[in-house]
């Protein structure tokens, strides 16, 4: 009723992406996000609630590699533009094929902005686009880890010995490979640029009016648990809308 018409759930699903999938939101409310729960603000502007929906539509055609919310944008992973900030590996820093060249762990010269793998490296890679975490844990490292020669994991606590199944693994580095690197390059490039926008809009979005849980649990958009959850004293704002959402 806020907005004069009636929302489909997928919209929700990108609001949330909007407001909440950046360093922005972590940093504004990170003294609140020690209490389990996440609570997101709730615009009762439709203008900011639209934008917001364009926005996170963006960002998970993003974190999905151009497989959802792909309406009206170009076939295919998502690519940068202009194409000369793309992450792209040159003449000159075409990778090793044998996974014994490779090294152990990942290296980046932010002079150059190049991230460097053995031999070879991949230009136009920004500092932010090395240093972005998901979980307090780095994306490239993360994904290195699963492709590089040793992808054995150090043990944690009494465990069960690995399956040897996780030994069955190429033993070259594969094309596919670095299609995929350059893929998560490419998005992460993506994301970093959304920050600004999204931080802006957040703050927007909490400086502006919002939808109350008292409102939302009169409609019977939330149920007794997500309406506890969102009027929690602690929360990041108290007309928030709460985990389980409309």
């Amino acid at each position: 009723l806020a907005y004069g018409r009636e929302i489909e759930p997928n919209e929700i699903v990108a609001y949330i992406a909007a407001v909440a999938g950046h360093p922005g939101y972590v940093a504004r409310f990170r003294a609140n996000l020690k209490q389990p729960g996440l609570r997101i603000p709730l615009t009762a502007d439709r203008g900011l609630f639209d934008k917001a929906v364009a926005l996170g539509r963006e960002v998970i055609w993003l974190h999905t590699f151009g497989e959802r919310f792909a309406e009206g944008r170009p076939p295919g992973p998502p690519r940068v533009e202009p194409a000369a900030d793309e992450p792209t590996i040159p003449a000159g820093g075409v990778l090793p094929t044998s996974l014994d060249d490779m090294p152990h762990e990942l290296d980046y010269d932010p002079a150059t902005r190049r991230l460097k793998i053995g031999t070879g490296y991949v230009a136009n890679v920004s500092p932010e686009v090395w240093a972005y975490e998901v979980s307090g844990k780095r994306v490239l490292s993360q994904w290195w880890s699963y492709r590089r020669k040793d992808r054995s994991k150090p043990p944690m606590g009494d465990k069960r010995p690995p399956s040897k199944l996780s030994e069955i693994q190429p033993d070259t580095w594969l094309p596919e490979y670095t299609t995929e690197l350059l893929n998560v390059l490419r998005v992460l490039t993506r994301l970093v640029a959304l920050e600004p926008r999204q931080d802006a809009l957040l703050r927007d979005i909490v400086e502006g009016p919002t939808i109350s849980a008292d409102v939302l649990s009169g409609v019977g958009a939330l149920t007794d648990s997500s309406a506890d959850a969102v009027e929690a004293p602690d929360g990041p704002n108290r007309d928030s809308l709460g985990e389980s959402g409309p």
